[in-house]
């Protein structure tokens, strides 16, 4: 079957599939087999397909279709101007959390070099991201799982700072006080769990593969925004920068924990219009 013909049965396979992004998603399935480079001449060509690869193909679209997100698939997945290896045991970057390093680098405009804590940083893609473009950063990631941390340090070695950017296991909800031999931060960053214990059941199937240790809040979804705030936002010095995201309907609540340890706090949208980040600032020193 040349390219064509069997990009057009694997769109429409996917499509009654449920497959959101059909068109999408087929072509990037073709890539991971031919390669992007290859697969673009395949298509402008019209080249047909050998036995080997057909085969490779429909395997998988076959772990695609029973929920696995196409990103697994892949081995990488890409944020801001990086690519990130992600797989099993690992959360997926997303777009919002783009805009949470984004927005966290403007509010760091004027720190000289600041030392920065990525908590809960699974694949490293905060912490990574903002001292590819902060070089005067000084950054720590910090996460507790096992998976996750294979992931994340397989990503700062591919980006250069293996030997730069220190990788922690740690429990964040021990806090500060269990890795006080470290310096005291000046920005904290964090894209923590904070999906209701209740609610992971409901999620989508491709969520749902996802590690349940990276998306678990709790029964309210706020155990570790308690944490930061109870545990971490005591040890900062006046004029340090939190900048955390968290589901739409919880900004409020995070807001009103960080108030309570002398933050003054603002809520940030996201690029659909939804609440989705709380950035705080230790005192009046400097504004957010």
């Amino acid at each position: 079957m040349n390219t064509r013909a069997f990009l057009a049965a694997l769109r429409e396979t996917m499509q009654r599939g449920g497959v959101e992004n059909a068109a999408f998603e087929a072509r990037t399935l073709l890539e991971i087999v031919l390669g992007k480079e290859r697969a673009t001449n395949a298509y402008i060509s019209d080249a047909a397909l050998s036995a080997q690869q057909t085969a490779q193909t429909e395997a998988l679209l076959q772990r695609r279709l029973s929920g696995e997100p196409l990103q697994y698939l892949c081995g990488n997945w890409d944020f801001l101007d990086s690519t990130f290896a992600v797989g099993e045991g690992v959360l997926i970057p997303r777009p919002e959390t783009e805009e949470l390093v984004l927005l966290a680098l403007e509010r760091m405009k004027g720190m000289p070099a600041p030392t920065v804590f990525d908590l809960c940083a699974g694949s490293g893609c905060i912490g990574l991201s903002v001292k590819r473009r902060r070089s005067d950063a000084n950054v720590y990631l910090f996460e507790l799982s096992e998976g996750a941390l294979r992931y994340c340090n397989e990503n700062r070695c591919a980006l250069g700072f293996a030997r730069t950017v220190p990788l922690i296991q740690a429990d964040v909800l021990r806090g500060y006080a269990a890795v006080s031999s470290l310096p005291v931060p000046d920005v904290i960053l964090s894209n923590p769990p904070y999906i209701a214990s209740a609610e992971l059941p409901t999620l989508q199937r491709e969520v749902q593969k996802e590690p349940a240790m990276a998306l678990d809040g709790g029964e309210d979804g706020l155990v570790f925004y308690r944490a930061i705030a109870e545990k971490w936002l005591p040890f900062l010095r006046p004029g340090a920068l939190v900048g955390v995201e968290c589901g739409e309907t919880q900004t409020q609540l995070v807001a009103a924990l960080f108030g309570l340890q002398g933050f003054s706090c603002e809520i940030s949208k996201d690029f659909n219009g939804f609440d989705r980040f709380v950035f705080a600032r230790k005192g009046q020193r400097r504004p957010l």
